[in-house]
């Protein structure tokens, strides 16, 4: 059984082995999970949300959703897909919109962020009712 890639760098997903992600062009999903200092939880996400607001509009991101884990109100998910994985570790996460975020979140991690890079196959989305 492969274990999933565990990266801890803002460019982490450049160090993804060939293998997590598919051969030529396509998109990638990347999961991160970030564990946040306790009482720090609402400095994270002032500098996030203008993060997540600025790259809807880059032209290879798909999607991404943030989750709080219920039991745990200091771990977080983001799930991300991008068109193509060059194009974000080479472009997109070297945004000037990311510098605040990326200076600021060693201090307020309580563990190195935990990254997986997948191949996305299918999603499925209820229709707007």
């Amino acid at each position: 059984m492969r274990r999933p890639t565990m990266l801890h760098t803002p460019l982490a997903l450049a160090a993804a082995p060939a293998t997590a992600q598919p051969t030529g062009s396509g998109p990638i999903v990347a999961l991160v999970v970030l564990r946040v200092r306790p009482g720090m939880e609402d400095e994270f996400l002032a500098l996030l949300t203008p993060v997540l607001d600025a790259m809807r509009h880059e032209p290879t991101f798909i999607n991404a959703a943030l989750h709080r884990d219920p039991e745990d109100p200091s771990r977080f998910l983001l799930y991300e897909t991008w068109a193509d994985k060059e194009d974000l570790v080479e472009v997109q996460m070297k945004r000037p919109y990311r510098d605040a975020y990326w200076a600021r979140l060693p201090a307020l991690l309580a563990a190195p962020r935990e990254v997986q890079v997948w191949q996305p196959l299918r999603m499925d989305v209820a229709p707007v009712r």
